[in-house]
This record gives structure tokens, C-alpha cells and sequence, in this order.
């Protein structure tokens, strides 16, 4: 089985430019996880009778987003944050708006494990929303993917707006408490290993020069100077299944790349 993640930045624009159906032919994913749709499924441009979709979208029109198309019939699709953890965390309006009305997460119920897609709230280049990520999000997100391990394994994949380690962007030094590789953005990181959810990519790849966002200012993609802000974690004990983590920096569309891990 394979799972792909991609933040598309906007999936009708993807979808006009071609690059969602090459995605789809390179990759053939059996699962396939979805942030920055800035759409609703009757906008949707695409055409994918082999999948079942289920979209999360934001209140705000043409805003974040995520879905999930899978060919296997969920069991059970759950959207956004269950409210008691939305109450005990404190998630509300920062100025920006409800991080739990902007279509942020979604989780499918597999069977075997739930899928979730999530896409991190950017903490702003001035830092005006890493509060509500570091004290707010963070934690209720940790506390619902620990909340559906009880059930059975979680595999949550997306865009999570942070370098872990120095080695996950370019220029770390220059970066340093930036937007991005903040002390409490990578706390966030922390703690999911901490609460043993294992980071996929890094099971088999280290070092390095792995990206999978660029920006679009002087070139950085065709020069890698990039971050690796999108990921793939899964229980611990669904660890030793996962025979492949890869990062498609070959597909092109948006300014992130896919990220996927096949499963044995």
C-alpha cells in the first residue's frame, strides 16, 4: 500500500496545469492525503472514479483545507478536532481566525489504522500565531492522535510548517527563530517523538539535503535550498511495515512536493 501527502496550494490550480493527473500516474497511491485544497468538493476539478473523497474545507472560501482519496472505503471519516479537546486546549479565534473552522484535519478510519491529513497553522513571518500553534494546537493535535492510537494505529501526514532538525533546511544558522524553525515550533516535533510516533522519512534517509518546500524567490528549487516541513508519521509499531519513505522533489505544481511511504 502507498500513501501519499501533498500540499498542493491549491488543488483547481494543480488540476489546470495538468500536474495532479502526472502526480497521479507516477505514484498510484492507494491512499492519497491532501493539504491547502482551498476548495470545496463541488469545486473540484478532478475526475477519480477508482477513490472515495472526503474533503475538509475551511469556512473562509478559497482558504487552507484538506482531504483525503482513498480506495478502500473508510469505516468511519471524522473532521476537525473532537470538541472537548477544541475546549481543553483553548483552540479559538487569534485574530485569524478558528484554526478548528479552517478544514485543518481530517482522519479516515481504515480499518487496520486511521489516515489523517493535517495541515499546521503558519506561525506568520512575524510570529504572530506561533502562540496559538505552541500552546494550543500542537498540543490538542498530540493529544488526538494519541486519543485514536488507543483504538488502533495512526499514520497523520501533512504539512506541519516546521523543520525539525538542522539537517531538515538549507540554511539553519540564518533561520535560526524564524518562522518555521522556532524553538517552539520544533518542541511541537518533539514531543510527537517523544510520545513514540516515529518520522518515516528518517527511517531510511538521513542527513542532509532532503527538501520538500522551496520558496519561489531566487530559484531556491532548481538550487535546493529548501525546508522539509511536509511529513509522514506512524505508530511505533507500525514502524517495521513501513518498506519506503520517499520525497518526490521531481513533481513539480506547487511549492511543496509529494511525500509518500509504502507500506509491506
Amino acid at each position: 500500500m502507498r500513501i501519499v501527502s501533498w500540499n498542493v496550494n491549491g488543488i483547481r490550480s494543480v488540476a489546470k496545469k495538468g500536474d495532479f493527473d502526472r502526480m497521479m500516474r507516477a505514484l498510484k497511491p492507494d491512499v492519497l492525503c491532501l493539504q491547502e485544497t482551498k476548495a470545496e468538493e463541488h469545486q473540484s476539478p478532478l475526475d477519480l472514479p477508482d477513490y472515495e473523497e472526503y474533503w475538509s474545507s475551511a469556512k473562509k472560501k478559497g482558504y487552507s483545507g484538506t482531504a483525503i482519496f482513498t480506495k478502500q472505503v473508510p469505516e468511519d471519516v471524522r473532521f476537525g478536532m473532537p470538541d472537548d479537546l477544541v475546549e481543553k486546549y483553548g483552540l479559538a479565534d487569534d485574530g485569524y481566525g478558528n484554526p478548528n473552522e479552517e478544514g485543518r484535519v481530517i482522519a479516515a478510519d481504515l480499518g487496520a489504522f486511521y489516515v489523517v491529513s493535517v495541515y499546521t497553522p503558519n506561525a506568520k513571518d512575524d510570529l504572530s500565531r506561533l502562540a496559538l500553534r505552541h500552546k494550543h494546537w500542537d498540543p490538542a493535535f498530540l493529544a488526538y492522535m494519541k486519543r485514536l492510537e488507543e483504538e488502533k494505529p495512526v499514520i497523520f501526514c501533512g504539512d506541519l510548517n516546521v523543520a525539525h532538525a538542522p539537517e531538515d533546511l538549507a540554511h539553519p544558522k540564518e533561520n535560526e527563530g524564524k518562522k518555521g524553525f522556532t524553538r517552539e515550533e520544533r518542541e511541537g516535533i518533539d514531543a510527537m517523538v517523544d510520545a513514540h510516533f516515529v518520522d518515516t522519512f528518517r527511517l531510511h534517509t538521513k542527513g542532509a539535503g532532503h527538501y520538500s518546500w522551496w520558496s519561489h524567490w531566487a530559484n531556491a528549487r532548481d538550487r535546493n535550498i529548501g525546508w522539509r516541513i511536509d511529513y509522514i508519521f506512524v505508530s511505533k509499531r507500525l514502524a517495521s511495515k513501513v518498506a519506503k519513505a520517499e520525497i518526490h522533489a521531481d513533481i513539480y505544481g506547487s511549492d511543496h512536493c509529494p511525500v509518500s511511504i509504502t507500506l509491506r
